[in-house]
């Protein structure tokens, strides 16, 4: 009992170093703050040692706790490698997969396709967490995520989904009254709706594809806003003019809500990717799930497909108004 209680402190104190707080750990392994106090504690009772120097606002390894770290995570990890192997072992899959993708992919795309997943696998349990930070799979014991760009670490598998393609788009009202740009430059006269980044507070800059080069604008904003949906509604109620991706969009063009506007300079500066450890390599669950994910984000996606029949009928429509003879 004493050597369970021991695996199960190294375990609190392994993700409360990695996340660097209580309450983060106790998030993550579903428990409460003060259960992973207490189990870092006993452990320091046990080894005799000081594992954090502790503030109010974070936790910090002393040496022994950096030394003990390093040690636990071995441990961990071959913990992990036995799991892996006996799912492997199993022809069907089952057990826990733990999902970890962006806000907007997840409500947008992965929310409304699980049920499906789930009615051919009913005995794997999907755990999704959604959330903008770029989330470490092997600290966190994440199974699979989606991820906007360059997965960029190495110890993961990467495997291409959709692109990411961003657009501009304006209300149909706001298009009437203002006008309808023709190049790029012509947003420096429109009322522009911009994306901040939460995770660093800067200003999105606008990507426009001209020929053989990248034009990146800065068209002055009257409106910011740091969360992709609240832009989507803020350009539907005839705001102005601004970005969004089009899996965000497409619905609203369906609805006729929104126009895609300068659609022939739209630039897919991002790849969706789905990336997964080495160590869930050969987990039934996951290689299911990824077949999974290469159905519902096929290339090109419907909802590219969607925004360009629109644009393609609104530059048609815009031609044929720009060639009628005035009264």
């Amino acid at each position: 009992m004493e050597q369970i209680e021991r695996l199960t402190g190294l375990m609190a104190f392994a993700r409360a170093a990695s996340l660097g707080s209580y309450t983060a750990a106790a998030r993550s392994l579903a428990v409460s703050p003060s259960a992973i106090s207490k189990s870092v504690q006993r452990l320091e009772q046990h080894f005799g040692l000081k594992l954090f120097s502790r503030t109010t606002r974070s936790l910090t390894l002393t040496p022994e706790g950096r030394d003990l770290l390093e040690r636990t995570q071995r441990l961990l990890r071959e913990a992990e490698d036995i799991e892996q192997a006996v799912a492997a072992a199993r022809a069907e899959p089952a057990g826990t997969l733990k999902v970890a993708t962006s806000l907007p992919v997840g409500v947008h795309i992965l929310a409304a396709a699980l049920p499906q997943f789930r009615k051919r696998f009913p005995k794997v349990n999907v755990d999704v967490r959604l959330s903008d930070r770029i989330v470490d799979l092997i600290e966190e014991g994440i199974d699979v995520a989606v991820r906007v760009g360059d997965p960029g670490d190495t110890r993961l598998i990467a495997r291409r989904l959709a692109p990411h393609r961003i657009c501009a788009f304006a209300s149909p009202d706001y298009l009437k009254a203002r006008g309808t740009p023709r190049h790029p430059s012509d947003l420096q006269s429109h009322d522009c709706v911009n994306f901040r980044y939460q995770s660093t507070g800067q200003p999105a800059v606008r990507p426009f594809w001209m020929g053989d080069k990248l034009l990146e604008l800065s068209p002055p904003s009257g409106l910011t806003m740091d969360l992709s949906d609240a832009i989507a509604t803020a350009l539907a109620a005839g705001a102005g003019i601004g970005i969004s991706a089009t899996y965000i969009a497409a619905p609203y063009v369906k609805r006729g809500e929104l126009v895609p506007v300068l659609f022939e300079y739209a630039y897919d500066r991002f790849q969706l990717h789905a990336i997964w450890p080495e160590s869930r390599r050969s987990n039934p669950a996951v290689k299911a799930f990824i077949a999974f994910l290469q159905e519902v984000f096929p290339s090109p996606a419907p909802w590219d497909v969607d925004v360009e029949r629109h644009a393609r009928g609104a530059a048609k429509s815009l031609k044929g108004r720009a060639g009628r003879p005035s009264r």
